[in-house]
């Protein structure tokens, strides 16, 4: 910086001798010759190349080339092309994608501030308008982020004490699938029910029974919501967001998001009315009292304010209900598919557990158990593309220049599936999480969470409910297609959504006692 700070000053002294002189066109030539020269020479100096891509057109990007339904995929592809670290444009929109372990773990960690930023799409800014923690940047989201998590530990998260509220709600479940009595039954109301009261615990400090209509309603518009925002429909509107009033599932999720936020405020009312300041209950009343001791402290520019405490509610509440239910899901599925697997999972529960319930201290005695719900979160590859990041600064990552401001796709699919990390990675193989001995193994490469500044919060929690609630209705039942449909006939084709469900479907839970 000092050098090329010295070449100017030396280049204004040589321009101020030139136009002073009695020569002054030809003075002026030079001028404009040196200037010339300088920029050219400034330019290559600082001429790092970009990420490589396809070639796009105007206005539409590469969108010809993309599958709206499920863009993962054409990434993919485009990677075995381009590399690890390239540019594609959606729409007029450029994004560099990360693709591959060693890539998107080198970015998201070794470059965790550069990296760390949210892109906030315009689907998810007409909704959360830059408040609450998932579509948030800036000190806002640090403090509504460390509240949250210092909030859901001091209420249990990752402890024993939630351990109880998890097997509470396993009773609520189980009783739920017996009441089907062996007749096949869509899995994904009560698996969305019984994750969801898990985050209305913490938040709420209670639970809702499962025929409550507000209860109902709340995790109906939250699952419709994550569906519709990964339609082609709103992907072509974040793209092109002028396209406002022709995209009718826009409209669907505004809609969903505002009465969502009218039952919210109204439960935020009830808490509010019998908040008792010595006794915290959950998450909103330690917000409120957070909110009042600014308010009596006249505390300028506070983050406690009633949009962030809706937005972060409603953030929670959806992210801590579709990703593990819907993991849930793929793995009863898979298990109906695979019925060996089952065979094997219910042999190794037999044997450590017998009858009584599963705790969470048993997981370390129950290896295969374990290794089949990873494989699970590995191959289902729940959330492909992760939630766009931006950075925050110029960086040079793997050679490349990728400027402030850009949006960066961390390509989860392609760290779950890559070939260079899992010995298989496009079928259902418990093995990868299993050595010689047949004892649990990790693996680097399983990042279903994502990682760095904007790894999931919730992480220990949903560990923790995937291993209760599998390991009970394993116990409990048999899962089977419904008569006259073979498991080579059960479908794994995966839904579309911003998140990945399986394809609509029924199972069969025969109760095994």
């Amino acid at each position: 910086m000092k050098t090329a700070l010295a070449q100017m000053e030396l280049l204004k002294d040589f321009i101020f001798l030139l136009v002073s002189s009695p020569t002054t066109a030809l003075g002026t030539v030079l001028i404009l010759f040196i200037l010339y020269f300088v920029a050219v020479s400034f330019a290559s100096r600082d001429r790092r190349p970009e990420p490589p891509g396809p070639r796009h057109l105007p206005l539409l990007g590469n969108l010809l080339q993309l599958d709206l339904s499920r863009p993962q995929r054409t990434l993919c592809e485009l990677s075995k092309k381009y590399g690890s670290v390239f540019t594609v444009y959606f729409g007029p929109k450029k994004v560099v994608v990360l693709s591959g372990y060693k890539a998107v773990k080198e970015a998201l960690v070794g470059h965790a501030d550069e990296f760390g930023e949210r892109d906030i799409l315009p689907i998810f800014s007409d909704v959360n308008k830059g408040h609450g923690i998932l579509f948030a940047n800036g000190e806002s989201w640090k403090q509504m982020r460390r509240f949250a998590l210092s909030t859901l530990r001091d209420f249990g998260m990752g402890k024993r004490i939630v351990e109880e509220k998890i097997l509470e709600e396993c009773s609520h479940l189980l009783q739920v699938f017996d009441n089907q009595n062996g007749k096949p039954f869509d899995t994904a109301r009560p698996l969305n029910f019984a994750t969801s009261n898990i985050i209305c615990s913490f938040v709420y400090g209670s639970r809702f029974e499962y025929d409550d209509p507000r209860f109902i309603k709340l995790v109906t518009r939250a699952n419709e919501t994550i569906q519709k925002a990964g339609s082609p429909q709103v992907q072509i509107y974040n793209m092109f967001p002028w396209l406002v009033g022709w995209i009718k599932n826009r409209q669907v999720i505004k809609n969903n998001s505002e009465m969502s936020i009218r039952d919210v405020r109204d439960l935020i009312q009830q808490l509010k009315e019998t908040l008792n300041p010595q006794m915290c209950r959950g998450l909103v009343d330690c917000f409120l009292i957070q909110k009042q001791k600014d308010e009596d402290s006249h505390v300028r520019d506070t983050h406690f304010h009633e949009d962030n405490l809706i937005c972060t509610v409603t953030n929670l509440f959806a992210a801590g209900t579709d990703t593990t239910a819907t993991t849930l899901r793929w793995a009863l599925l898979l298990l109906a598919k695979y019925p060996h697997i089952q065979d094997q999972v219910q042999e190794e529960l037999d044997r450590v557990i017998g009858n009584r319930h599963v705790r969470v201290d048993d997981r370390k005695n129950l290896p295969f158990t374990d290794a089949v719900i990873h494989e699970t979160q590995r191959l289902a590859n729940v959330v492909p593309m992760s939630i766009p990041h931006k950075t925050s600064q110029d960086v040079t990552f793997q050679g490349y220049l990728i400027k402030k401001g850009t949006v960066v796709f961390p390509l989860l699919t392609s760290v779950l599936y890559d070939e260079t990390e899992w010995e298989s990675p496009h079928t259902f193989n418990p093995s990868h999480f299993l050595n010689e001995e047949g004892k649990f193994i990790k693996r680097d490469a399983f990042l279903p969470f994502s990682a760095g500044r904007r790894v999931c919060l919730g992480e220990s929690l949903a560990r923790m409910e995937l291993f209760l609630f599998f390991a009970s209705l394993c116990q409990r039942f048999l899962f089977r297609p419904p008569p006259g449909v073979s498991e080579d006939e059960l479908d794994l084709t995966p839904a579309v959504g911003f998140t990945v469900p399986p394809s609509p479907h029924e199972l069969c839970a025969v109760s095994r006692q």
